[in-house]
């Protein structure tokens, strides 16, 4: 029959529902989210296992795959996970199983790998048809008890099979090998540990449930003790991190870890040598790397780095040949760290399934807590579970023992009744499935023997009954078994193994001087920095002898030109007492007229460039404003490392900063625009971090015209406008020589007209 083609009536109606759209939407999107959070980003905290890792290794289990069976294909693998259990995209399964069977992504392979499976460069994996793959112990450990009623099972996306709700996770998985995931509106980032380092804490747990975090994190001080030293990365790496530090992270299940590579000096004879790096910091792809090195090479922002070779196999080996032998080994690394992931930084948020069913941040023993309670959980399940087929085989063998005491009796009733079983159940008082089992029996099993070995498996079974009811019914005694649990799994991985040592270790960062840092992540060039009266700034390259053949915008003209080195600090000040600083390495090149500088900096603008000079750290600086107020201010106190600069000298209009000299000498000379000169000691003005300063000169009007800081012992020089030297010793400036906030005397003779004393 052909389909249907005419509409469906109308009868009147237009079939349209109306719904609010936001009520829908968030109605959709919460279900999304849920979904999300439940069922793909989240690991569970019992068997930190998220579902398609979970469905991998009980399909894996399923096909009778075990660490010591043969490899089966990927392919089939994936097939299997995705046709029963994980209704997604083949790929994404495959990445999942690949990434379970990369050592350099878990700390503990679940799954063994057979073929390419990708590799720390970042090259991806061969194809499923290629590889091959079986489980490990760990991952036995997750499955072990599983077909004991261990966990419980729920029926798949087609409810044509069962799969495990969780794992019984015997291995403290979620710690172990970490997890990462990110959901809806929250995510997890939890690096690997080591799992000797776990078992020791959760023994600790079991023994004192109210331990604080830093009774399970390991104490330096008492090693014995053992506990949780911090993250043990597959890659190895140095962690630079208090323990202070780690201890909050711990706590709050927040914050994160700085990993270094871990590097060594290769002696290469008559004083040369060459950095070897040998592990590099987790997920950090080795070849992007050294690709980051090589492209900071070649912008010359690695002055004292010559060149970076990978000469890694099987093991990382990434060469760095400093640019001579003199270069500290040291700093060269530390400038790599600031600007490479050869430093990176591990986050740690421990946002997991509460029971499978409650997402939450949650501290350390939380974590720990929550995995021995499911434990504790699976002992009680498991053992009822064996207690059950117990009973029942007990109640098999009491069955057969009648039969042996009444042998010929029951041959009788076998051969001569129709019903059998029913004349069995009347005449020896036993139970439905006894005289089943006595039907079942093999005409082998009646030899003399048997009687014998029934009694045997009768007592043992019996014994082992008495066991697991003492078992159930003593809390000390399922702990004490939890802790054998968790020994043996400390034995099996533990630091004296291959696989369980630490890889990852501890060290404090060098205390690096910052600044010497700073340069030499800079490539040290003379340059000649040229701003404008407009406010325009270049570096030409090379120390300019002669700064009168440069060109300028027109109506702009030079301002201040001066010598410094690109790995400089240029200081700005402006009219409205603000200091600015510029990194000399930073500012535009000499082509064309620069750029301005209100661009670089955040200017008022109002506010004009008063002068700028490369920073000198031990120096002093006098600063006065037009007024005639004044300060001396540490160059160290006035690096302003942000655009906003930092504002040192405290000026309203019309008043402005006027001048920024050095300070030297003993004495100050200060020359006001109604021409008069002042000679005061240098102790008469404050040293201050920031401030309107002090009156230096008093004017009945203008203000200040120029000063000079100096040693009275060399004596007060000028230059008048014809280039000549002027001095005067202390005798001769005897009528000049005041006290701060003087008027003080009209100049000497021969003082040049421009009222500055540089003529």
């Amino acid at each position: 029959m052909g389909k249907n083609l005419t509409p469906p009536g109308d009868d009147g109606g237009d079939h349209i529902e109306a719904i609010d759209l936001r009520a829908a939407l968030e109605e959709r999107y919460l279900a999304y989210a849920l979904s999300t959070i439940m069922h793909r980003a989240l690991p569970d905290v019992r068997d930190g296992l998220k579902p398609v890792h979970r469905r991998i290794i009980h399909a894996m289990s399923e096909m009778g795959i075990r660490p010591n069976s043969a490899f089966k294909k990927c392919a089939r693998i994936v097939g299997d996970v995705i046709g029963k259990f994980h209704p997604h995209g083949d790929q994404s399964v495959y990445d999942a199983l690949v990434r379970l069977a990369q050592d350099f992504s878990q700390r503990y392979p679940v799954v063994d790998g057979q073929g390419n499976f990708g590799n720390i460069d970042g090259d991806s994996a061969a194809a499923y048809r290629y590889t091959e793959a079986r489980t490990t112990d760990v991952a036995a450990l997750l499955l072990e008890g599983i077909d004991q009623d261990a966990v419980d099972f729920r029926p798949t996306y087609n409810e044509e099979d069962e799969e495990p709700v969780v794992m019984p996770g015997a291995f403290p998985n979620l710690l172990a090998n970490g997890s990462s995931g990110i959901a809806v509106g929250m995510a997890t980032s939890i690096p690997p540990h080591n799992a000797h380092e776990i078992c020791d804490a959760a023994l600790y747990l079991i023994k004192h449930p109210d331990a604080t975090v830093e009774d399970l994190i390991a104490d330096p001080a008492h090693p014995q003790k053992g506990g949780i030293e911090g993250p043990d990365l597959p890659t190895g790496g140095v962690i630079i991190e208090s323990r202070e530090s780690m201890i909050e992270t711990y706590r709050t299940g927040r914050g994160g870890f700085r990993v270094r590579a871990r590097w060594e000096i290769e002696d290469l004879g008559r004083g040369g040598y060459q950095i070897v790096v040998t592990e590099i910091p987790f997920q950090v792809q080795k070849s992007r790397l050294i690709e980051k090195i090589a492209e900071l090479l070649i912008a010359r922002r690695l002055p004292l780095l010559e060149d970076v070779r990978d000469e890694s196999a099987e093991d990382v080996r990434v060469v760095l040949v400093p640019k001579t032998r003199t270069v500290d080994a040291t700093l060269l690394m530390e400038s790599l760290f600031k600007l490479t992931e050869l430093e990176s930084r591990i986050s740690l948020n421990m946002n997991v399934l509460s029971q499978g069913k409650v997402p939450k941040v949650m501290s350390l023993p939380d974590v720990l807590s929550e995995w021995l309670a499911h434990r504790k959980d699976v002992l009680i399940r498991r053992s009822s579970f064996r207690l059950a087929a117990i009973d029942r085989r007990l109640e098999i063998l009491g069955g057969l023992l009648v039969a042996y005491l009444n042998l010929d009796e029951v041959i009788r009733i076998i051969r001569e009744e129709d019903e059998p079983k029913d004349v069995l159940i009347a005449t020896f008082s036993i139970t439905d499935l006894q005289a089943e089992s006595i039907l079942n029996m093999r005409l082998r099993n009646l030899r003399k023997l048997e009687e014998f070995e029934i009694r045997k498996e009768h007592e043992t079974l019996s014994a082992e009954k008495a066991e697991i009811e003492s078992l159930l019914a003593s809390d000390d005694k399922q702990w004490k078994t939890i802790a054998w649990e968790i020994g043996e799994v400390k034995k099996k991985f533990a630091k004296a193994t291959e696989l369980g040592r630490r890889r990852s270790t501890f060290a404090n960062a060098p205390d690096a001087d910052l600044e010497a840092i700073h340069q030499a992540m800079i490539e040290k060039e003379p340059v000649t920095v040229v701003i404008s009266d407009k406010g325009w700034i270049r570096a030409l390259k090379g120390h300019l002898s002669d700064v009168s053949g440069l060109t300028f915008k027109e109506g702009d003209a030079l301002k201040v030109a001066f010598p410094a080195q690109t790995t400089d600090k240029i200081i700005l000040v402006t009219t409205g007492g603000k200091v600015y600083t510029l990194g000399a390495d930073k500012l535009p090149g000499g082509r064309g007229h620069g750029e301005p500088i209100r661009i670089m900096v955040d200017m008022e603008n109002e506010q004009d460039v008063l002068t700028a000079f490369v920073h000198d750290p031990q120096r002093k600086l006098l600063m006065a404003s037009t007024a005639g107020n004044g300060f001396v201010v540490a160059e160290s106190e006035i690096v302003a490392n942000t655009r906003k600069g930092k504002q040192v000298m405290n000026v309203g209009m019309p008043d402005e900063t006027k001048l920024v000299v050095p300070v030297t000498g003993d004495h100050i000379a200060v020359v006001g625009q109604n021409r008069k000169m002042l000679v005061f000691p240098l102790v008469q003005v404050p040293e201050m971090t920031r401030g309107k300063g002090v009156r230096l000169q008093r004017y009945k009007d203008g203000g200040i015209s120029d000063l000079k800081c100096f040693g009275m012992d060399e004596g007060l020089t000028w230059a008048d406008s014809a280039g000549r030297t002027f001095t005067k010793q202390r005798d001769e400036l005897v009528e000049w020589l005041g006290d701060r906030a003087t008027a003080g005397r009209l100049v000497p003779k021969g003082f040049p007209r421009s009222g500055r004393f540089s003529g």
